[in-house]
């Protein structure tokens, strides 16, 4: 193996040397649990990240080799195990849209307006998170906190990267939508 093995030759070697996917765990885990954790809370998230690379390690086999890097393969299967904890996702939002966020009123300093303006913000992006279909939400959610990209996220979903843009584009036009001038979502 080279000096900086591509994903697909960790994986591929992995095959035959099960503890050679302990790279790809590494390269990995920290942003699979950093996603998972902004969609299910910190509590789900050690468990569901886990679980991602047990499946990915399962697996490994199918992976298609042409595909030099493991990100959206990875972050494909941690949406799919996010998928399956959808309701508690959606509660979750819900739980931080009725949070009251009170104004202290000591606020001098720049950091903490720009904070509590942040706060207070907070509860209506979880409202209109939750009232987002899965399929935008998802998207949305792969480009904002995976921060992939559309052919990364096409790929993670197994769905055309045209098919990516419009449900980016849906979904930002109904965050516009419910939050106003308030949030300024680039597109």
């Amino acid at each position: 193996m080279t000096a900086d093995p591509t994903d697909a030759e960790v994986i591929e070697r992995s095959r035959h040397e099960p503890e050679l996917f302990s790279l790809i765990f590494d390269r990995y885990y920290a942003r699979i649990h950093r996603y998972v954790s902004s969609r299910l809370g910190p509590s789900a998230a050690d468990d569901v990240a886990a679980d991602t690379f047990l499946a990915a390690f399962d697996q490994r086999r199918r992976y298609d080799l042409t595909r030099p890097e493991a990100n959206a393969w990875l972050f494909g299967i941690a949406t799919n195990l996010i998928g399956r904890h959808r309701r508690s996702e959606v509660r979750r939002y819900r739980a931080m849209a009725r949070m009251d966020v009170r104004d202290d009123g000591d606020s001098h300093d720049e950091k903490i307006a720009e904070r509590v303006s942040a706060e207070r913000m907070q509860p209506r992006l979880a409202a209109a998170l939750a009232d987002l279909s899965k399929h935008d939400r998802d998207v949305l959610l792969l480009v904002a906190c995976g921060q992939l990209t559309y052919d990364e996220v096409a790929r993670a979903l197994g769905i055309p990267a045209g098919t990516v843009g419009s449900r980016l584009n849906r979904a930002r036009k109904r965050l516009r939508t419910t939050l106003g001038k308030e949030m300024n979502i680039h597109g």
